[in-house]
């Protein structure tokens, strides 16, 4: 063994440091509450203790038609000034209104005057000034908190939206416009607000039930090992239950399709042809003729034809891969604890997911409230320039620029860090994908070395390694990082393309040119199946990398070319474990499934007390059902790493040995005698 690929290792751990340097940096700048808590436009958090915002908890938005979706507003993203208030409006009102009514009602002034500026009380300043130095809103519109701000408060009224019964609303400005205008100012807010209610229940579902929801998915833990094991003894018989099964479904199939045929034969009209009564959308038209009839038959036929024939010339391939899935089901019961490494696996991957959501989170609040001089620009050469609040009536520009103030402009920032912010993000996209990538390499790395292991025992279990897992973890370490690393990086450039496709896709979702969306298709196809297929490749080099320590770009050329000389042997035993193993996942998780069924609907008599009582029982149903689907995976992906390892140990078997006494196979009994030899080479003592 030696070191290899040292170049990409460096490269690697240079990229993990810097990651490392991205998040410190990310985390001084960034401040997580702009996105829990709201932030008024002074930069002050709104329901901060101490401070004069301490019992105003809710951001009151200005002019929320400024604000183009939900998510802008969340992200504090609106170009509209932000206040924080103690509760929400719950009536239409305008400034002019109020003003025109203040000497005789100030009641309504004095309602209004608390979604403005602290301190102010000017009614009789003009609509046009309060908008230019933005005291006070132009309006007011009812509404709602929801994340601690204010959303105006839809409802809809025989199938019409409305806003507290109205559909329409003066803007402040002298123009009547339509609660429409402000859909897109709070896109789907409601239809997540009357969610609440419904999340509310399912979380205390998940409360009264987890432990019920803890039992089911150990049940599937049992239910995975038992088939691993049974898999010894069954794999053979499952595989030509099955066979035998799809071949008299079809043959009943075809004695159907020809008793229609006979019994239609005289009955008016059944002798159409396809061609003569046309394209029909009842579907039951075309099953009134003998002609379809007759096409079922036939096509049912070649495919039972098929079947057979590839029985008859596949059947000893199919035997060696029934036997390869023996072989495995007995490598994973001499190494037990390789069943477990999955859960090593999805540590390493849930510490990946944690540090990038944490970084994008920082990432994403690194911005700093950014002022600008608000002003007439062709008067004013200060406009649009930042300022600073605090001392800003100190400065020249208000003699120069009579009516200028320094009003909030957007959260974000000019200095070099906030500039490639974006680029940040995706740099911090992009090593997520590597590592994530990495953490599966070495699972499959591992994996494949300790059974390897195992195959390569001449006496098994006798020469077998003391602890191959944990000897096969520490060689890929030590020895592989740097090809692991290769081929995690490949892998996550192709799906970094793929995210930026999908996010172009979804930009141009709305664009009418034909061509594009159609060579975004074909890109995106494209990428998908470059995925499938490096996949598949860096998969079967990890083998390698694992049984020999080579590169991994001479161990991925020289897994492929064995593939490739064994292609149907590949396609056969891919298909065999692929149904076997589909079957195990949807056995395991059916019955676990259909247990809790009728345990949450209480209908086992001896369990009936200690049912809890649910909101929605199919909250705790549905949990234990894809719970056991993944448990079962995380088993039967440990078996499927196993049979690949053991198929190309064995085509490295059949090639580099010919069962003499110098070069013995070191292939099981069972699989010499698939072969047809007469004996296994006598074994050393």
């Amino acid at each position: 063994r030696h070191c290899t690929d040292i170049i990409c290792c460096v490269i690697f751990i240079v990229v993990i440091l810097g990651y490392i340097a991205l998040g410190v940096v990310a985390w001084v700048h960034g401040d997580p509450r702009k996105v829990i808590y709201p932030t008024d436009s002074y930069g002050q958090f709104c329901g901060q203790r101490d401070t004069l915002n301490e019992n105003k908890t809710i951001l009151f938005y200005f002019n929320i038609l400024k604000c183009a979706s939900p998510v802008v507003l969340i992200n504090l993203q609106c170009p509209t000034t932000q206040l924080c208030v103690s509760k929400c409006p719950d009536r239409f009102a305008t400034y002019i209104d109020v003003q025109a009514s203040y000497r005789y009602r100030p009641d309504q002034w004095n309602y209004f005057r608390q979604f403005c500026k602290p301190g102010f009380n000017n009614p009789r300043k003009s609509i046009a000034q309060v908008l230019r130095d933005e005291d006070c809103p132009s309006m007011i519109i009812p509404s709602r908190p929801f994340l601690k701000r204010c959303f105006p408060d839809f409802s809809t009224k025989n199938g019409v939206l409305t806003v507290a019964n109205q559909t329409t609303f003066k803007d402040g400005r002298g123009k009547t416009r339509n609660v429409t205008d402000l859909r897109e100012a709070a896109n789907g807010i409601n239809n997540v607000l009357d969610a609440r209610s419904v999340g509310m229940k399912i979380f205390e579902d998940y409360a009264i039930s987890w432990y019920w929801i803890l039992i089911g998915l150990f049940i599937a833990m049992m239910l995975s090992l038992l088939f691993l094991v049974l898999l010894r003894f069954t794999a053979g018989v499952l595989f030509w239950i099955f066979i035998f099964g799809v071949i008299g479904i079809i043959g009943y199939g075809i004695w159907h399709c020809y008793w229609e045929y006979d019994h239609l034969k005289g009955i008016p009209g059944s002798d159409l042809t396809v061609y003569d009564i046309g394209f029909q959308t009842d579907f039951k038209v075309y099953l009134q003729l003998r002609q379809t009839w007759l096409a079922f038959m036939i096509i049912l036929c070649g495919v039972e034809v098929i079947i057979i024939l590839m029985l008859i010339f596949l059947r000893n391939r199919i035997r060696i891969a029934i036997a390869l899935l023996k072989e495995g089901s007995r490598a994973i019961g001499y190494i037990m604890s390789t069943l477990f490494y999955p859960i090593v696996t999805f540590l390493l991957i849930a510490i990946c997911i944690s540090y990038w959501a944490v970084t994008a989170v920082f990432l994403a609040t690194s911005g700093e409230p950014v002022y600008k001089v608000m002003a007439n620009q062709t008067l004013c050469k200060y406009a649009n320039l930042t300022c600073d609040p605090e001392t800003f009536n100190t400065t020249n520009v208000t003699k120069l620029c009579p009516g200028a103030q320094c009003t909030f402009a957007f959260y974000g920032g000019e200095s070099l860090y906030h500039k490639y912010i974006f680029i940040f993000q995706l740099a911090n996209a992009f090593v997520f994908l590597w590592l994530v990538n990495f953490a599966i390499a070495l699972g499959q790395c591992t994996l494949a070395g300790a059974f390897a292991s195992y195959y390569w025992a001449y006496r098994k279990p006798a020469d077998i390694p003391l602890w191959p897992l944990f000897s096969s973890f520490g060689r890929a370490i030590r020895y592989h990082t740097g090809s692991l690393a290769f081929g995690a990086l490949i892998l996550a450039i192709v799906q970094l393309i793929r995210v930026i496709l999908e996010y172009l896709d979804h930009k141009l979702k709305g664009t009418q040119n034909s061509f594009t969306r159609f060579l975004l298709c074909c890109l995106k196809c494209c990428f998908w199946c470059l995925e499938k297929f490096l996949k598949f490749i860096n998969r079967n080099a990890y083998i390698m990398i694992a049984i020999y320590g080579k590169n991994f770009c001479t161990s991925a050329k020289e897994a492929f070319f064995l593939l490739m000389r064994n292609v149907v042997r590949v396609a056969v035993l891919d298909k065999v474990t692929d149904f076997l193993l589909f079957l195990g996942k949807i056995l395991v998780a059916g019955g676990v499934g259909v247990l809790a069924f009728f345990f949450f609907t209480q209908r086992i008599p001896v369990f009936g007390q200690e049912v809890p009582m649910l909101n929605y029982y199919w909250v705790p149903l549905l949990t234990v059902i894809i719970g056991s689907y993944l448990v079962a995976h995380g088993f039967f992906s440990v078996y499927a790493m196993c049979v690949d390892t053991l198929f190309l140990c064995f085509c490295e078997d059949l090639e580099r040995n010919d069962g003499s006494t110098a070069k013995p196979y070191f292939m099981s009994a069972s699989l010499h005698r698939i072969l047809g030899k007469k004996k296994l080479s006598p074994k050393k003592a």
